[in-house]
């Protein structure tokens, strides 16, 4: 194998407001877990539905998006990387969490927008914000549209 590669994609809605930290420069944190849920059919003809959870933290220009904009129930796509921390308990035991470091973020709704959107239908995500690993600027609106790029599209 050449190399390897810790990569990320995730959709799933928020099981809580996002929880914001400001570190002592002014760099902001947001961490939230977001669920996903994956559902079938068993052989008895049950629906079955698992969900797991995950542990979303994002820095600088996007924390701050999402402390503006995400609430419990938003439907959000997180790409980015697992980071796992370790840490000592209070009795002494070290402990381990692996949680996902976003770098980028698309808001696909809300439940309030899906309340009230008709028959269904749900425009494309308007948001996208990507941050990039230079601290370079923080971008929003669908710059990277892969429909723009089609060649039969007018």
């Amino acid at each position: 194998m050449a190399g390897s590669l810790n990569k990320v994609i995730l959709i799933g809605n928020l099981g809580a407001d996002p929880e914001i930290k400001e570190m002592p420069d002014g760099t902001k944190m947001a961490k939230f877990s977001i669920a996903t849920s994956e559902k079938y059919t068993n052989k008895s003809g049950e629906k079955i539905t698992n969900t797991d959870w995950h542990n979303i933290v994002l820095w600088r220009g996007i924390a701050e998006i999402a402390e503006k904009y995400l609430n419990k129930g938003d439907s959000v796509c997180i790409e980015g990387k697992l980071k796992t921390r370790s840490w000592e308990d209070e009795n002494g035991n070290k402990r381990y969490a692996t949680d996902v470091q976003g770098d980028s973020m698309t808001m696909l709704g809300s439940r309030r927008d899906n309340e009230s959107s008709s028959m269904g239908y749900n425009p494309p995500p308007q948001n996208y914000i990507n941050e990039t690993k230079s601290d370079g600027p923080t971008t929003l609106g669908n710059q990277n549209n892969p429909i723009d790029d089609l060649p039969f599209s007018n």
